[in-house]
């Protein structure tokens, strides 16, 4: 039986409206205080210096909501209670993710809306690191540090000097030298230029009618986030029940942590408009496995599944989660030999007249329903098989990949091919009996090595407007050009399956 958890879920009625609302690309519009929409844009324009103005951090969060979705994107809502200016103003929001896309920022009061405005937003996106922080100093003044030998003494020298160029190397002039080259162990900077960032930072200038105590919600679509779904079928010695585990395992590239937050999850072939030039980012990851006790809850959203956690959680930038999503017992299972023909008459070209041979697939069938202990619609991913051998150690026996799966629905999933199963074919017969009308026989030998009888399932394709004149089987017309028998076959057995067509072109 499942172990499925009832979670309290906690709600928010905005991360539904609010994706659909960006994700099908409608225009972010911002409020602008009521009373100051008759100003001038001179009087509006915020000054583009950034070293002033407030910041915000994860200090300042109070709420925070990640919607991952199964095609490398997120929706990240962010709430942070602020203490702001009157008039305009510039605010630095800080610590939000370095992949967000800035055409999507959708910002508002939630206390005010009306009062609190945007007037403009950049990303900054320019982080400082000791290459960068050096080419902002051209044409200014540094301090280099180098050591010397004095006596069997390391001492330490301090050379004020203007740094002329940063191309493909740094160009000082000391004094009346022009001095290149690794002249200097280390630099010294006053400081640190104020368009330079040392994390991901929205730059917005704001207008404030109202207090100064805010609630502010930010809300943007980040890449590099994604999550995919793994399944484990561990299949009982006699074929017949198995349980499911399913993992779903979170990657988060996104260039920053998300701590304490909401979870949400959605699967679904989800339309998005392709870049021109798709970017990639390598990094490394780190498991971490969550407890399996606490699951997720499903639920439809438009035309979609979607997953939320009933619990909040914690990624950390380039770590891989994995959460348990579901958990089944007793499954009953169905062991299916398949052997599928082929389009060309069963010619064998390079020895005529001698056989084909055919793959015997073996697939294990599992249908997704209550009863079954199941029943959560399954997003797409993996399935990897195991079974225990005599001795009862588990050993890996295949996997596949599912699509997305809803309720009640069957899934097939294929190992690999029969070992002790072969399948041979042969036309045996070609005969036209009028202008537009063939007989054609053919002849499928079964051998099985197992010590224990099986069933192949035998798909036949088939031309034309046909008919069965004869088989030593029972066929199925699955359709219009297609039969299937199921043929037995005994342990260390043979089985020989014979039938006879008509076909009109």
């Amino acid at each position: 039986m499942v172990h499925r958890a009832k979670f309290g879920i906690e709600r928010t009625v905005w991360s539904l409206s609010a994706a659909a609302a960006l994700l099908a690309g409608t225009a972010v519009m911002y409020a602008t205080p009521r009373g100051k929409r008759e100003a001038s844009t001179q009087e509006r324009e915020a000054p583009r210096e950034t070293a002033g103005g407030p910041s915000t951090t994860l200090n300042d969060q109070t709420d925070l909501s990640v919607t991952v979705y199964n095609s490398n994107i997120a929706l990240v809502r962010d709430v942070r209670n602020l203490s702001l200016p009157s008039g305009v103003f510039h605010l630095k929001l800080m610590d939000i993710a370095a992949t967000v896309n800035p055409a999507t920022v959708h910002f508002r009061s939630l206390n005010e809306p009306d009062k609190l405005g945007v007037l403009e937003q950049n990303y900054e996106y320019d982080l400082l690191e000791p290459a960068k922080l050096l080419h902002k100093y051209v044409g200014k003044e540094v301090t280099l540090v180098r050591s010397y030998m004095d006596n069997g003494t390391t001492k330490r020298e301090e050379i004020k000097a203007t740094l002329l160029a940063d191309n493909n190397g740094p160009v000082w002039k000391i004094g009346n030298d022009i001095v290149t080259g690794g002249y200097a162990e280390s630099y010294r900077f006053p400081e640190v230029p104020a368009n330079l960032f040392d994390r991901p930072t929205l730059l917005m200038s704001l207008e404030n009618s109202g207090s100064r105590k805010q609630q502010i919600e930010a809300s943007y679509l980040a890449g590099n986030l994604s999550w995919n779904a793994d399944y484990v079928l561990t299949i009982g010695r006699e074929d017949k029940a198995a349980d499911l585990d399913g993992w779903v395992t979170l990657v988060n590239n996104s260039g920053t942590a998300f701590h304490n937050a909401r979870l949400q999850l959605v699967a679904g072939d989800l339309n998005r408009i392709q870049p021109a030039a798709p970017q990639s980012r390598a990094a490394d990851m780190v498991m971490a496995k969550a407890a399996r006790a606490e699951q997720f809850a499903q639920e439809n959203f438009s035309e979609y599944h979607l997953y939320t956690l009933g619990r909040k959680t914690s990624v950390e930038d380039k770590e891989t989660k994995q959460i348990s999503l579901l958990e089944g017992s007793g499954i009953p299972v169905e062991k299916r030999f398949v052997v599928n023909g082929q389009n060309f008459y069963y010619h064998n070209q390079q020895n005529p007249g001698t056989p084909i041979k055919d793959n015997v697939m073996v697939f294990y069938k599992f249908k997704n329903e209550e009863k079954s202990g199941l029943g959560m619609p399954m997003p797409a991913g993996n399935v990897r098989v195991y079974q225990k051998d005599s001795k009862g150690n588990i050993l890996f026996v295949g996997e596949d990949r599912i699509d997305h799966t809803p309720k009640d629905e069957a899934l097939n999933i294929h190992i690999g091919n029969a070992f002790d199963v072969i399948s041979e074919r042969k036309q045996t017969d070609y005969k036209r009996v009028d202008t537009h009308l063939w007989e054609m026989e053919f002849e499928i030998t079964l051998r099985n090595h197992k010590d224990s009888p099986i069933t192949v399932e035998v798909n036949e394709p088939i031309g034309g407007d046909w008919e069965m004149l004869t088989s030593s089987y029972k066929y199925t017309k699955t359709a219009a050009w297609a039969a299937q028998f199921n043929v037995p076959v005994a342990a260390n057995g043979t089985s020989l399956l014979k039938y006879r067509i008509r076909a009109r072109w």
